[in-house]
């Protein structure tokens, strides 16, 4: 009996649940580790930016800069330069290949219902929860070249460097250990995660999330970053130049009352959604036959 009990522990201990296990957890540590570090490298945005906003607004230097930086960041995490013998792998992480142009519509359809969603949350939130908005410096104060200029960057540097992090090798990583819908639910969680320098606010990091699950959802479905990205790209638009800019205003209802504006934003948030599931069942369904026919 004792000698069958240690048999059975050594298969265990030997066994594909333990090295199965093992591997989740290393796809979960390096996922992390690296889509934050990633990220990180992007930060540099903000040193410039707040440099030439202090000394010289007229001649917004930052946004060519940062464009130089974004551009050595995508090439390297796509698989340019040294070292060679890392390039292949780095260009499958990143997966920034082509899709069909059905695709890329459908994908694009989805991601604007989502945001329609997505801004219809976030406001339904605010006025239920009290919440510090998100702080946004004041462009009126500066040449609107220099608005126009800051503001499409700002809009490109975080989607750009989120994208290539948490959906490219973060997600990459985990569905080579995980089912999709587990893969695309860990780096959303990762991605909320990211947002914590926002203030810790479930309200907001549900959102955040739930923006992860529609950049994730796009990108295994299409296999690709490309049309994710464009769909964050036009996301953090809308948010910044007509979301965030009235948080400060919206009232509590606990305190206001829920007046005709809450409800449509909550039939907004819901409306969005149920459209939003019907668009990406269909990019489900066009994606696979892309596939199919390029097998």
């Amino acid at each position: 009996m004792g000698n069958r009990y240690v048999s059975t522990i050594r298969k265990v201990c030997k066994g594909t649940d333990i090295s199965n296990f093992a591997k989740k957890l290393r796809a979960m540590i390096w996922g992390g580790v690296v889509a934050f570090l990633i990220l990180a490298s992007s930060q540099i945005w903000n040193i410039l930016i707040v440099i030439n906003l202090g000394e010289g607004p007229a001649f917004p230097w930052a946004v060519p800069a940062m464009a130089v930086v974004l551009w050595l960041l995508w090439n390297y995490l796509g698989g340019r330069w040294w070292p060679r013998s890392t390039s292949e792998a780095r260009r499958n992480y990143l997966r920034a290949t082509r899709v069909s142009g059905v695709v890329f519509v459908w994908s694009l359809l989805a991601g604007v219902l989502s945001i329609a969603a997505l801004a219809g949350y976030w406001i339904v939130m605010f006025r239920l929860v009290r919440m510090s908005p998100n702080v946004l410096p004041d462009l009126s104060k500066y040449p609107l070249l220099t608005t126009i200029l800051v503001l499409t960057m700002a809009s490109l540097v975080s989607p750009i460097a989120e994208e290539a992090a948490f959906r490219g090798y973060c997600q990459v990583r985990l569905e080579r250990a995980f089912a999709g819908p587990a893969a695309v639910a860990i780096s959303s969680i990762y991605f909320s995660l990211a947002h914590l320098t926002q203030g810790f606010f479930w309200p907001k990091l549900f959102v955040y999330f739930l923006a992860g699950l529609v950049f994730g959802v796009t990108a295994n479905l299409t296999r690709s970053l490309l049309p994710g990205l464009a769909v964050h790209i036009l996301a953090d638009l809308v948010f910044f130049t007509l979301v965030w800019p009235q948080d400060a205003t919206r009232l509590l209802i606990r305190e206001h009352g829920a007046d005709m504006w809450f409800w449509v934003h909550v039939a907004q948030a819901l409306g969005f959604t149920a459209m939003a599931i019907v668009a990406y069942k269909r990019l489900a369904n066009v994606s696979e036959q892309a596939r199919g026919m390029t097998s």
